[in-house]
């Protein structure tokens, strides 16, 4: 019961950190402030240097022992549950499993791209679905973690960004929640679009009772129905305990690891990387690099090959008629996108050699525009489709296909001018 009294405070709160910083800590405070605040400035993966800040910190103990603690409560209880009552055994997965997802998705799919992007609408079953399981994943309300959120892509890499990557992985990753700012309040006025819902103010209303019934009490109950006490038992420490754990940490390792390994594709401002063995983590959210970039667009991963079941868990709800209009990124835009970063890199290397790169310049702006039109004349046509009548669908479908041929040439001939920009570049490093 420890555990559901600290899940009720989970906060999520900017803070800063300085070395000067533990004069200002209260005394209660100050021992374990001095051990904890040299870790998270000297962990910092990825970051090119660690800002100092001024403000006065203190350590958030709710926050601390539940974080520490959870971690080991599961392993315990795993112990002492395989040791003492059963193994576990296939009621024990299934809920495992079926939690898992339940809590999982209802960060990513409702608190994250639903709630704090809009990518989306959804039905109120869903809403309250999310409402009820996300507070069951135990990362706090849809409200606050929203705020945060939105926060985030204000203000990236920046002092104002609540878990800037900037700052050191452990920072990013989950030290941001364990330490906060003293006069830290979140007026969340960023979120004033969600406190026009009744369920998402219920669920910030009562986010301690509906976190402990969904996360902890349910599961341990179903598997009490189904296979008595051991099974019970079983089904929270799985259902429970240890899927906290990992689904805590899979929405940590977005906000630390996304932004320090993986590739850059679409975009340079700031540190968010695509990464395809993330995305196996974290419900298609690896690919964070192209959510930065278009944070409007329901998808993380825009390809259909894209690991992402966040995006298939939208499409077959909306199929169902329990969402509507998914906002989707056009094609030429992306394409644009990739392209620019494609073309900075390649031009920042030629200019390292001091090589002329005006001409292919024009090339790569002459490509990608009629590149963006023909792209952008396909999505229009494809459109039209829907509604010719079967005597112009013949007309429309031919000049979709060579649209398609024309699109497919341009991008080979722009293939090759960076082709040859590179072949240059090499040409040049061997003859210095």
């Amino acid at each position: 019961m420890v555990m559901l009294h600290l899940s009720q405070y989970l906060r999520k709160k900017k803070f800063n950190v300085s070395h000067q910083a533990h004069a200002e800590v209260s005394c209660h405070n100050s021992s374990v402030a001095q051990q904890l605040t040299p870790i998270l400035n000297s962990v910092s993966l990825g970051a090119s240097h660690m800002t100092e800040y001024s403000a006065a910190t203190r350590i958030n103990w709710l926050n601390t022992v539940f974080l520490l603690f959870t971690p080991i409560l599961a392993l315990a209880g795993v112990i002492l549950h395989w040791s003492l009552l059963s193994a576990p055994g296939l009621t024990e997965f299934l809920v495992f499993i079926a939690f898992y997802f339940a809590c999982g998705l209802s960060i990513t799919v409702g608190y994250h791209r639903l709630f704090s992007h809009r990518s989306h609408e959804a039905s109120w079953p869903l809403v309250l679905f999310y409402a009820i399981f996300g507070a069951g994943a135990f990362q706090n309300s849809i409200i606050e973690w929203c705020s945060d959120h939105r926060n985030h892509h204000k203000s990236t890499d920046t002092e104002n960004d609540p878990y800037s990557a900037a700052k050191g992985f452990w920072y990013s990753h989950m030290g941001w929640v364990m330490i906060e700012e003293e006069n830290f309040q979140n007026d969340f006025s960023n979120v004033k679009d969600l406190q026009s819902s009744k369920i998402i103010m219920w669920q910030h209303r009562n986010i301690f009772l509906i976190g402990a019934i969904s996360g902890i009490i349910l599961p341990a109950l179903i598997g009490f129905l189904i296979g008595g006490f051991a099974t019970g038992v079983g089904c929270l420490v799985w259902g429970g305990l240890v899927r906290t754990v990992f689904v805590h940490h899979g929405t940590f390792l977005i906000n630390s690891a996304a932004h320090i390994w993986g590739t850059q594709p679409y975009s340079e401002e700031n540190s968010s990387r695509d990464s395809f063995w993330l995305a196996f983590l974290t419900f298609g959210e690896g690919y964070h690099n192209f959510h930065h970039t278009f944070q409007a667009d329901y998808r993380n991963g825009h390809k259909w090959y894209h690991v992402d079941p966040s995006k298939w868990w939208i499409t077959s709800f909306n199929f169902l008629g329990l969402k509507s209009n998914l906002k989707s990124t056009p094609k030429h835009s992306i394409e644009a996108a990739k392209i620019d970063i494609k073309s900075k890199k390649a031009f920042s290397k030629l200019e390292s050699r001091n090589i002329d790169t005006e001409e292919f310049q024009s090339q790569i702006d002459e490509h990608k525009s009629s590149m963006r039109s023909s792209l952008y004349e396909i999505h229009k046509l494809k459109r039209e489709l829907k509604n010719c009548v079967a005597s112009s669908k013949k007309a429309v479908k031919d000049k979709i296909i060579e649209l398609k041929k024309n699109y497919a040439e341009l991008k080979a001939e722009l293939k090759a001018v960076f082709k040859e920009m590179n072949r240059q570049y090499k040409t040049f490093a061997r003859v210095v």
